[in-house]
């Protein structure tokens, strides 16, 4: 974790070296680089934040509902009502069979515990 903070550090170190050697050098001209990329981060964040009209309603726009048919009704009743209710469970006769193995009559403990 400290390699990873002291090559940030040391990145954000060279580059305020560059910027003020850069103004040092050819005064306020030495910023035109950074003028679009700026310009670009603050167009994105401004759609980020207010999105279009478009696309931000899309999302809260109410949906038309469709009624279904009659016969679709009668389908999806008389499959809820052949399905068993959840509460009740069928029971099947599970039965542990005692195995044989390394029994010698006493319960032993374990090699490793």
């Amino acid at each position: 974790m400290k390699r990873h903070a002291l090559i940030f550090w040391s990145a954000i170190l060279l580059a305020v070296f560059g910027l003020v050697s850069g103004l040092a050098a050819e005064g306020l001209y030495s910023l035109r680089g950074f003028v679009i990329p700026v310009l670009l981060f603050l167009v994105l964040y401004l759609l980020y934040k207010f999105p279009p009209r478009r696309y931000a309603a899309s999302g809260r726009r109410s949906r038309i509902k469709v009624k279904p048919s009659q016969k679709t009704m009668a389908k999806v009743a008389g499959m809820r009502k052949s399905q068993p209710p959840a509460g009740k469970r069928k029971t099947y006769p599970f039965r542990v069979i005692e195995g044989s193995k390394g029994k010698n009559g006493e319960e032993q403990l374990p090699k490793y515990h």
